[in-house]
Parts: structure tokens; sequence; C-alpha cells
């Protein structure tokens, strides 16, 4: 892993400019947020394909679902607080209900938006968007892997959600890692323990794989970037190999990447399982290393709870048939 920072936000809007250039049919639609979500760079490159909505959230979705119909590849961008929260009726039902073609590309995802506070640090938003039917939901780990969801998105079948960070985040992947919506992947293979994770945390988890290592805890680190449609089958495989499961999001501990994980679990592989999340409550105004220090989303948290993971598959008793 690099320790290059680069904006998932700003790849974003490179990434919008690049499919600008490939398909007259791409439209972008921003709510006067644009120098946050760096829309403004496709507004600049194509002025006549950018539409501005001013702060009218629910209108920017709705006439979204208008151009999918009418042919287009709509995507559209705020603050994933205000996309989700008040967009929710307007995704599901002039969106996800016919099964429009619209992107939502939401930045400034959980706790690390930092001093601006709770109002705006969107804990739910993963939540949310899983619920609704025929909805697919992306959580990118770094820049490289931002650009290959959002061109996977332009051309996916459906309607998408991808959530983005605020902060810069070090570079992970190289070109040539193919990605595929619906197939994690594997950063670092290990033994003793799986630990699925997203966007931010997803470094942290590679962190405490390397402080696991000193206690000669072999980690298994997987970029499950689809949290929904969930890859059902990396996560049998991984419990079946490994025994003991771990996940790290920076969302709430109720119905994201955890819920999303141990839905399977529950139903095809049951093990030893831990969540590293914020603990049902709403963020607060701080800088974003000590958010995340706050609410324990840290390497030093996600080890521990790798080691009660662990703890417990050497207690538990075999099920019947194992």
């Amino acid at each position: 892993m690099s320790e290059r920072l680069l904006s998932t936000r700003e790849e974003y809007g490179q990434t919008l400019v690049r499919l600008g250039e490939r398909s007259r049919d791409i439209v972008v639609l921003d709510s006067d947020l644009s120098s946050s979500t760096f829309t403004h760079l496709f507004a600049e490159r194509f002025p006549d394909r950018f539409f501005n909505m001013g702060i009218s959230e629910q209108d920017m979705i709705g006439t979204a679902a208008g151009m999918a119909l009418a042919g287009k590849i709509p995507f559209v961008s705020s603050f994933a607080i205000f996309v989700t929260g008040r967009c929710w009726e307007q995704i599901r039902n002039a969106v996800a209900l016919p099964g429009c073609n619209v992107n939502i590309v939401a930045t400034h995802g959980g706790v690390t938006v930092g001093k601006d506070g709770a109002m705006h640090q969107a804990l739910e938003d993963i939540a949310v968007m899983r619920a609704i039917p025929t909805m697919t939901v992306l959580v990118p780990g770094d820049a490289v892997e931002t650009r290959q969801a959002v061109e996977a998105a332009a051309w996916y079948d459906g309607p998408t959600y991808i959530r983005l960070t605020r902060e810069n985040l070090p570079l992970l992947y190289k070109d040539p890692v193919p990605f595929r919506i619906g197939v994690g992947r594997t950063v670092l293979d290990g033994d003793d323990v799986t630990i699925f994770a997203i966007g931010l945390m997803l470094h942290k988890a590679l962190e405490a794989a390397e402080l696991l290592a000193r206690d000669a805890i072999s980690t298994r680190v997987v970029d499950m970037a689809t949290v929904k449609p969930i890859d059902e089958h990396l996560v049998v495989r991984c419990v079946g190999e490994t025994g003991c499961v771990v996940t790290a999001e920076e969302h709430n501990v109720i119905g994201g990447l955890g819920d999303a994980v141990g839905e399977v679990m529950l139903r095809r592989c049951p093990a030893p399982m831990e969540r590293v999340a914020v603990r049902d409550t709403f963020g607060r105004s701080g800088h974003p290393a000590d958010l995340l220090r706050y609410f324990e989303l840290t390497p030093e948290a996600i080890a521990d709870a790798s080691r009660r993971a662990i703890a417990r598959k050497a207690a538990r008793a075999p099920l019947e048939g194992e």
C-alpha cells in the first residue's frame, strides 16, 4: 500500500470527464456542491451536459430518472447525508422501482467529514440504500478503485449508489487489478481470521494485520467494495478457510457491511464474528483522526476484534456434521 494520498472525489470528477469523452449519453447533475463533489470538472468540459439543480436534491433525482428513461446515463452527486436522507422516496419510487440506470455518487460519507458534525456525517446511508430493491451499493477503497467502480456503474444495468469519503486515501491498487461489481478482492492472504472491510477502513484493516503479525497471527484482508450484491461465494470460502470473521466499516453497526456479511453467514456458514463500526450513535464534531479514535475505528480496534474472534473460534464446539 502506497503512502501517497489521493482524493477519491477528485478521481470521480476526472473519471466523469473521461466517460463524457467516450459517450454523449453521459450527463451529470449536482445540487450546488460541484466544487466539493468535483463534478465541476465535468461541467467545465461539457457545460451542455451538466445540470446544477440547486439545493433541490429531490428534483435532481426525479430529473435524473427522466433522463435515464430517455436513454441518457445520469450521474447525480451530493453529500451522502443529503442525497440518501432527503431523497429516499424519490430514489425508491422514481429510480429503483422502475429500474432506471441512475448512478448516485455521494461524497462525505462517515465520521471523517469531521468538524461539520453529526448533521453532516452520514452513518446510515449504506443501510438505507441496501434496503432498496434493485439498488447496487459500492464503497471503493482508494482512487483507483473509485475510477473502476464509476466506470463499471456507467455501463451497469440498474441503479447504483457509490459512497466516497471527504478524506484522501492511500493508493492501494494498481491499474491492472480487475474490478467487477459483486466480486470481492483478497488484498492480503492469511489463515487465522478474515477481515472484510470497505472504504477507509480497508486501510485500517491492513494496518491491523501488521499488528497481528507481531503475535504470529495470519490475517486475511478482503476488500468487499460491493456491499450489495454481496459476494456470498467469497464469504463462505473465507469462513471455511479461516474459521472466523471481522467486519470493518465507517458506518453504523446496524444495516451496513457487518449485517450484509452476517446475513450470509447466518444462512450458510455460522462462525464467530466481530464487527468494528460506529456503535449505533450519531457522529460528533472534531478532527477526522480524533473521531476515528473516539469511535474506535482504528487498526488497534480491528486487531482486538480479530483476537476476540479467534478466541471464540478456539472455544467453539463443532456443529453437528462438522
